[in-house]
């Protein structure tokens, strides 16, 4: 622990959570009485993880294996908290040991393995920035992330070392002036400082990864309390309409700002929380790290390249999963098997967050397992803002309500009024820490973020009787047509409960009398995908004949493509600008 001033941070963090715990089902008490702590030294994992876990034999993480032939899924590691707390300091002090200093940016290419862990706590308290990423990204990929993320170190898997050979290395030792945030962030792709392998490495220029395991090892020492405005972890945005920005968070803005995040969950003590969120993004920190720690449950973590459907309601029902989060795409495609043969879970908390559900899917979830799955919404610039309370019965139709310690408004982008519709921007009056440092080396665009006393978040909006917020889709999607605002994002959903459509995405097209109108191009789901040029037809003309019957007439699709995938970005996410009404479909 950072100290007295360690111990005090503890406290007001732990008084905090017992606050959202205690309110769980009771939103506007928790939004009225939550304060965010508001210390000025903390490291999450010095001030909270190791003082929960002093003496505690209780499971933190569970690694799943990949179905065997009967579907069933193993347990292939298991690790306490008090395990997990002696492992990172290991690691830390071996980090230090080879020249990692405070501010260095350390890119993790670990993937779903207890190593993972381990680096993540152990750089939190070194004061080291953690860089998420990947495990398949390609020489091209990484040469970027190293260059424009300003990284000096690397912690690797065994399988990528030969990848990370193939880029040029320069000089040796570090310097801490690479992860302050206040320099540009470019490079050549080289990594001047350590690089390290799990497993061992026999390649010059690799050292090994520490066992971690041995007995006996001191505990970790910081050389200087943590200050809780300094750099903790950078990670890149999704790029769906530009090359991504690398995004800065503080200590707090992840430790403290999770706390939103938390109370969106749901999450108590001793749960046991699955999260199908793959390793290097934002929402993998999120969910399989500070949320459920911070709520002192078990982590469950699906194997590298996920978990089929078919087999994740056995995997929930067995395991004893109490809270499950997944994407929508991923809730959508357990629909078909939610009424098999296999006991249905027992889950407390289901979440979903990326992009609004439709009430069709939330329905067929709640009538077969007899809970609700809740839509949350954040950035990676931000931690949980907006979403269905736990213990609530919210109506399905909006996305939800501001979160504790964060007061959201809507700006009309035109007149910059606030009002009932319009750009989704938190209030700055008192700076929520859940929001970013800024995008690192970019601060023109950090300027944009931040403006008028508002972090606008390129989201559009409007609030409904009840106060509850529904989105619309990002800015640069929602356009205008005979003099209407078209949100891309609801005529999707309705394109979506056609049972033969996996996802679709809407795009304006060229109208000569609007100006532009709404074009629709979806993905079959898989075993409809080679029937494609026979089902065009009949399929185009089901989902216009849908859109009409349920649709005001501007919001009905001119016209239906169908395809085999919609390209999508790493993380998952529809590239839109990809699309283009009348381009030749990837078949």
């Amino acid at each position: 622990m950072n100290g007295a001033a360690g111990a005090s941070a503890h406290e007001e963090y732990r008084a905090a959570r017992d606050l959202l715990l205690r309110l769980r089902g009771d939103r506007e008490a928790a939004c009225a009485a939550f304060r965010w702590p508001r210390a000025e030294h903390f490291n999450w994992a010095l001030d909270w993880f190791d003082v929960i876990a002093e003496g505690n034999d209780r499971t933190a993480l569970e690694l799943l294996g990949h179905p065997g032939p009967d579907g069933g899924v193993p347990v292939v590691d298991r690790v306490s908290f008090a395990e997990l707390s002696a492992r990172s300091d290991a690691l830390a002090t071996e980090l230090r040991e080879h020249g990692v200093v405070r501010g260095d940016r350390v890119l993790i290419l670990l993937g779903t393995r207890v190593e993972l862990w381990e680096a993540l706590l152990g750089c939190i308290k070194l004061g080291a920035v953690v860089v998420p990423g990947y495990q398949d990204l390609t020489a091209a990929e990484a040469a970027d992330r190293i260059g424009r993320g300003g990284i000096r170190h690397v912690v690797s898997a065994p399988e990528l070392v030969a990848l990370l050979d193939e880029l040029p290395r320069s000089g040796s030792g570090s310097s801490s002036e690479s992860g302050s945030g206040s320099g540009p962030v470019s490079g050549s792709g080289s990594v001047p400082g350590v690089r390290m392998a799990v497993g061992g490495a026999d390649r010059a220029g690799w050292v090994p990864y520490p066992d971690t395991r041995r007995p006996g090892r001191p505990r970790f020492v910081p050389d200087e309390p943590t200050r809780a405005a300094d750099p903790s972890f950078c990670y890149f945005t999704s790029g769906t309409t530009s090359l991504p920005k690398l995004v800065e968070h503080s200590h707090a803005g992840y430790g403290v700002g999770h706390l939103s995040s938390l109370y969106w969950s749901g999450l108590r003590p001793g749960d046991r929380h699955l999260n199908l969120s793959a390793p290097g993004w934002a929402k993998h920190s999120w969910s399989s790290f500070f949320v459920p720690w911070a709520a002192e449950a078990t982590v469950l973590a699906p194997p590298d390249g996920g978990l089929p459907p078919a087999v994740l309601p056995g995997v929930l029902a067995a395991h004893r999963v109490t809270s499950f989060c997944a994407p929508p795409s991923a809730w959508r495609s357990l629909v078909p098997y939610v009424n098999g043969d296999t006991a249905a879970p027992r889950l407390r908390e289901a979440t979903a967050a990326g992009e609004p559900l439709t009430a069709e899917t939330v329905r067929r979830i709640e009538t077969a397992w007899g809970v609700r799955v809740r839509d949350g919404y954040g950035q990676t610039e931000a931690t949980a803002l907006i979403g269905r309370a736990p213990g609530g019965a919210e109506p399905l139709a909006p996305l939800g309500h501001p979160l504790p310690g964060y007061r959201i408004v809507l700006r009309d982008p035109e007149t910059g009024e606030r009002g009932e519709s319009g750009e989704v921007c938190v209030d700055l009056t008192e700076r929520p820490p859940g929001l970013m440092r800024g995008y690192a080396g970019l601060p023109g665009r950090t300027a944009e973020a931040f403006a008028d006393g508002l972090y606008r978040t390129g989201d559009r909006g409007e609030r409904c009787a009840d106060g509850s917020i529904r989105l619309l889709g990002r800015m640069d999607e929602v356009f205008k047509s005979h003099g209407h605002r078209v949100s891309p994002m609801e005529i999707e959903a309705v394109l979506r409960t056609h049972p033969e459509v996996a996802d679709a995405a809407v795009v304006p097209c060229e109208d000569p009398e609007g100006g532009l109108a709404p074009y629709a191009v979806v993905e079959l789901r898989p075993q409809r995908r080679d029937l494609i040029t026979d089902v065009q037809g009949r399929i185009g003309a089901e989902l216009l004949a849908l859109a009409a019957e349920r649709l005001a007439p501007v919001f009905v699709p001119r016209g239906v493509e169908v395809i085999a995938r919609l390209p999508r970005t790493r993380s998952g996410k529809v590239r839109r600008s990809e699309l283009r009404p009348g381009a030749p479909a990837a078949h």
